[in-house]
């Protein structure tokens, strides 16, 4: 195998940091909008700089070898996050905004991660250019950066696979179209104009047109951030806000490649897809274990904020059961109502709703649906090859046969996964966690979902955490965000080696 082409990395890196500071320019037009003249100029700079140092990356780089390997895009999809994250710190730390860097990278990474978990006391005081920075982090991360990349850039026609397959969420990566270019095209274009959808039903809600488009960039990414301390909670008593963020953050956790279908009338491939049949049916069904659980026997508490809830009402505690379900799975992360202080039961419930995620191809974290499905359906073929030994017995999903090679690799991921987990929990309580808060930060942050268990719970945050935790915690943000594989094998000597 020949060596890297560090090169082509490197040139792929200063194109990032030319879409990263273009999208950090919406910041400064934002802080102009709204008058922050204390902080529209060190946005602007923060700009400038991001811009400047990608143009003079492309520029060194212009005469690099154009093809892309797997290793190449391995390791592009890892240190591209990593450079964004980096170079996304500058907003937050040349406003002061957040003058710790530590601080500044973990509150950026959860963003391009869409974990949503965060440092900041108090969102409301921050500006308004900084907010639509913070939100657009999520939005950035949620479709994915290199496949931003891929859709604009049709130079990467060529290799353009390995970086999709590299960072696309799930089993495989669904193409719609022959050249991946074109399947990062319609994605991004239903991205949007789900986005655009869900700010304007938002603003006829009753948000004003600030909150909404923050709100949208948050939920189709699943990311979780607000712009208030109560997150969703500051609007309980609006219901049809909670409904319309139910609604997006359902579909944000559905395959993207199922909403184009449906926009060429293809309905079917909704109900012939087998993951979205069990994605719907897990919702419905831990909507209504939780409900009958807190209706008839617990109550509803709300200890982040004074907003009435309607304690008591059918519809009430089911839309916040509801909410609180799809958020979870999603793993968007909004909250209505801090679940942790509602039934031990449905605490530990909610718990392991962090274990499962959206479906693949969607903008949500977790293990995934798909990987669920083929869990149990391998595990209910082991009870039959118990006794028909001599038996051939194929695993069959969406009506085909799934070759053994895939099964073992679901395989592997899960038990990889909750491997991590576990070295996650053990590392936090290593540095000063308490078990709760350990195991509560190593599930969030692994499954990107954002507020978790004892000192992150919903009605805190991150900040808490030692200097050493956060960026623990930063790291396994990113493991669960890029699927383990993708940032593990940069760890393996053999990747390294040339052949």
């Amino acid at each position: 195998m020949p060596q890297l082409n560090f090169l082509v990395v490197l040139h792929i890196m200063g194109i990032l940091l030319v879409f990263n500071g273009v999208f950090m320019s919406f910041g400064a037009i934002t802080s102009w909008y709204y008058d922050e003249t204390q902080v529209l100029s060190q946005l602007v700079t923060a700009f400038i700089v991001v811009v400047i140092l990608g143009i003079l990356l492309m520029f060194f780089t212009r005469n690099h070898p154009k093809d892309i390997g797997k290793k190449e895009g391995y390791l592009i999809v890892t240190l591209g996050w990593i450079m964004m994250a980096l170079s996304g710190c500058l907003p937050y730390l040349m406003t002061g905004t957040i003058p710790n860097f530590t601080n500044a990278f973990f509150e950026t990474i959860s963003g391009y991660t869409t974990t949503g978990a965060t440092i900041l006391d108090d969102i409301e005081i921050m500006p308004k250019g900084i907010l639509i920075w913070r939100s657009l982090t999520h939005w950035i991360g949620g479709m994915g950066i290199i496949v931003l990349t891929i859709a604009i850039l049709p130079m990467f026609g060529i290799g353009g696979m390995q970086l999709f397959t590299a960072e696309a969420p799930g089993i495989s990566a669904d193409k719609l179209k022959p050249r991946i270019t074109d399947t990062a095209k319609r994605l991004w274009l239903i991205y949007f104009s789900f986005t655009a959808l869900e700010t304007v039903l938002l603003h006829i809600a009753g948000m004003s047109v600030f909150d909404a488009v923050n709100h949208a960039l948050s939920t189709l990414s699943t990311g979780g951030f607000s712009t208030k301390n109560a997150s969703i909670a500051y609007w309980n008593g609006n219901f049809w806000i909670e409904y319309i963020i139910i609604i997006f953050m359902f579909m944000s956790g559905t395959n993207f490649v199922l909403f184009y279908f449906a926009f060429k009338l293809k309905f079917k491939k909704f109900i012939q897809n087998e993951e979205f049949r069990w994605y719907a049916a897990i919702v419905l069904i831990a909507t209504i274990i939780s409900f009958t659980a807190v209706y008839t026997l617990g109550d509803l508490t709300l200890s982040s904020t004074n907003h009435p809830m309607g304690l008591g009402s059918f519809e009430a505690t089911f839309r916040h059961c509801l909410f609180q379900v799809v958020s979870v799975i999603t793993t968007t992360g909004f909250v209505t109502s801090d679940f942790t202080a509602w039934l031990p039961f449905v605490s530990i419930f909610f718990f392991g709703l962090f274990f499962l995620g959206g479906s693949a191809g969607s903008t949500s974290g977790g293990v995934k649906i798909v990987r669920q499905v083929f869990l149990i359906k391998n595990g209910i073929l082991e009870f039959k090859r118990m006794l028909h030994p001599n038996a051939v017995l194929p695993m069959r999903y969406n009506g085909k046969s799934v070759d053994q090679k895939i099964v073992y690799t679901v395989l592997g991921f899960f038990i990889l996964y909750m491997l991590s987990f576990i070295v996650g929990t053990l590392v936090m309580s290593l540095l000063g966690l308490d078990f709760m808060s350990s195991v509560g930060a190593a599930a969030s942050s692994l499954g990107n979902v954002g507020p978790a268990y004892g000192i992150v719970s919903p009605v805190d945050n991150f900040n808490g955490l030692p200097q050493l935790a956060k960026w623990w915690s930063a790291f396994l943000m990113l493991l669960g965000r890029l699927e383990l594989f993708t940032v593990l094998i940069l760890f393996t000597s053999y990747f390294w080696k040339s052949y």
